[in-house]
């Protein structure tokens, strides 16, 4: 599975901070803001984007770091205000950039060990309605929404940017997912997977799973 990473390996600088010792300086806020182009998601209209939930995926290259041991702190002078913990599969739920933050001073710094590094990248989830049954275009609509909306982050470079393809719906056991007449069913990983079809965006038929999934994740296929 592809990333929507613009930047693919991350080496942040070490920078000891007097006043907390345990801590160095993992990024600029307004470098990694631009740098992974998270100002041009939010820059999108929020109608154009309500389908979809941007997360930044933060995986150490050292696999016995576990997410919790990922404490991200932002520092802006006397300000201290952690980012959300990251989940159990490494993403960072960093939301819309604070305009307050984005002077060129404001520091992100972590708890983890000098000299370690963390793979960056994007992961798109579908925001899923209450219940258990959707319509197929407010659903699968979330595939051209996320498409947009990297080619939005990528800019110049949009022709060679990468895409998704593909609804990942992701069951803690076996289950059923019916698309009008159809039914699907999980495979040996609970997955049921997806592409967006334009007959069924055109004519947006019932979605009903036999229970709710965990999540669902865009992807290539």
């Amino acid at each position: 599975m592809k990333k929507f990473a613009l930047l693919s390996l991350l080496a942040l600088s070490a920078i000891a901070l007097p006043s907390h010792a345990a801590e160095r300086e993992w990024a600029n806020y307004k470098s990694m803001v631009e740098g992974l182009r998270i100002d041009r998601f939010y820059a999108v209209p929020a109608a154009e984007r309500d389908k979809i939930k941007l997360y930044i995926s933060v995986r150490p290259v050292n696999k016995d770091i576990k997410p919790q041991d990922v404490v991200l702190v932002v520092v802006s002078g006397a300000e201290r205000q952690p980012l959300p913990p990251l989940t159990p599969d490494y993403r960072l739920d960093f939301g819309a950039p604070n305009p307050r933050w984005m002077d060129g001073a404001t520091r992100i710094v972590t708890t983890m060990a000098d000299g370690e590094k963390s793979a960056i990248g994007y992961e798109g989830l579908v925001v899923l309605p209450a219940g258990l049954q959707w319509n197929y275009a407010t659903i699968m609509g979330s595939v051209g929404q996320m498409n947009n909306a990297i080619k939005n982050m990528a800019g110049a470079m949009r022709w060679f940017a990468p895409s998704v393809d593909v609804v990942v719906f992701k069951f803690a056991k076996p289950a059923t997912l019916k698309v009008g007449a159809t039914e699907y069913k999980t495979n040996a990983r609970n997955m049921i997977i997806l592409k967006p079809d334009a007959a069924l965006m055109k004519a947006n038929p019932l979605m009903v799973v036999s229970e709710r999934p965990l999540e669902a994740e865009l992807r290539d296929e």
